[in-house]
């Protein structure tokens, strides 16, 4: 009974770790007979593991979705990973998703080998996650949303814009992207007839889904990088453009990926493109960073710059008008 035990548990790890095998490399990968493994996969299927099976040469078993959650098996660093990313999720954007992870997470850690258990407790002291104060989402919200994705369904649903104003938005939708603050959605907008980035954050109701469509050409072949600039420039009324005198990886560290994109100028510079509103808070933000820099765009940028190096000079006393200057004695 003990080996049998073994030998289904063999048997469904293999499953999981595969999308498909046929039935001689199962046989020949665990060591047994084709009819073996035949009564093998009726045995799991008992337990309610939904197996399915295709005919033919090449035909094989493949492990689908059911009714029911069935128990995983999870290797050594498998296990390390769910652990670690349950613990960090906690603190994430979609709401009641922190409550279920702890559940979760005890769960795991109460089935944990005991080889594990040293090593699981180390990487947890040593990360620590900051609580995000972004908007938080409703998973049910990103549930619909990713099904629409997948089934190439437009959705409907109320848009709260930054101004709080609040619309009604017919979309079809492409893809999420989780920026590690908030999640955005990829859309083209039926009505604008434009591709659209939305804060997931701000949808004010449950998307509703309506009739299907036909995929157009994606906006970029890398839509994370799209998102990027989407939410760093395009919104703003200035496009900031500065050299940095520091290596790129020195100003990835300090500049998040949410605020502007960087790109290497060399081995020691770095370009930062960013959008802003005003002129005052791109000059605040980078002389906080405590890099030198040098302003390529835009022009009224560096004429901003210029009046208030000459305010900051004066309010440090260093600066006296030239009219009022007193004449110097000979």
């Amino acid at each position: 009974m003990i080996q049998t035990s073994a030998r289904l548990l063999q048997l469904l790890s293999l499953l999981q770790v595969r999308r498909e095998w046929t039935g001689p490399a199962l046989a020949d990968r665990m060591g047994v007979t084709e009819r073996t493994v035949r009564r093998d996969i009726d045995k799991l299927r008992n337990l309610g593991y939904p197996i399915h099976a295709s005919p033919g040469v090449a035909g094989g078993y493949q492990l689908g979705a059911g009714a029911q959650l069935p128990p995983l098996l999870l290797d050594d660093n498998e296990a390390l990973a769910v652990a670690l990313g349950l613990n960090s999720v906690a603190a994430g954007p979609v709401a009641g998703i922190g409550e279920a992870s702890v559940r979760a997470l005890a769960k795991l850690e109460q089935v944990l080998p005991s080889r594990l258990r040293p090593k699981f407790a180390m990487l947890k002291a040593a990360v620590t996650t900051i609580p995000s104060n972004a908007g938080t989402v409703d998973p049910q919200q990103l549930t619909v949303v990713s099904a629409a994705i997948s089934d190439r369904r437009q959705i409907s649903f109320d848009y709260v814009k930054s101004d709080g104003e609040s619309a009604r938005r017919l979309v079809e939708p492409y893809r999420l992207v989780d920026t590690g603050r908030r999640w955005y959605l990829v859309a083209w907008d039926l009505e604008r007839e434009d591709w659209r980035t939305f804060r997931a954050d701000r949808l004010a109701s449950l998307p509703s889904e309506r009739k299907k469509y036909t995929p157009r050409p994606l906006p970029a072949e890398d839509l994370a990088a799209y998102v990027q600039q989407s939410i760093t420039r395009s919104p703003y009324r200035f496009d900031v453009v500065v050299r940095l005198r520091a290596p790129l990886a020195e100003v990835a560290a300090v500049v998040n990926s949410q605020y502007a994109t960087l790109s290497a100028d060399g081995a020691m510079a770095t370009i930062l493109r960013s959008g802003w509103d005003n002129l005052a808070a791109p000059a605040a933000y980078l002389a906080a960073l405590d890099m030198d820099f040098e302003i390529l765009e835009p022009g009224e940028f560096k004429s901003y710059a210029l009046e208030l190096a000459h305010r900051l000079k004066g309010a440090a006393g260093t600066v006296t008008d030239a009219a009022d200057a007193e004449p110097q004695p000979q």
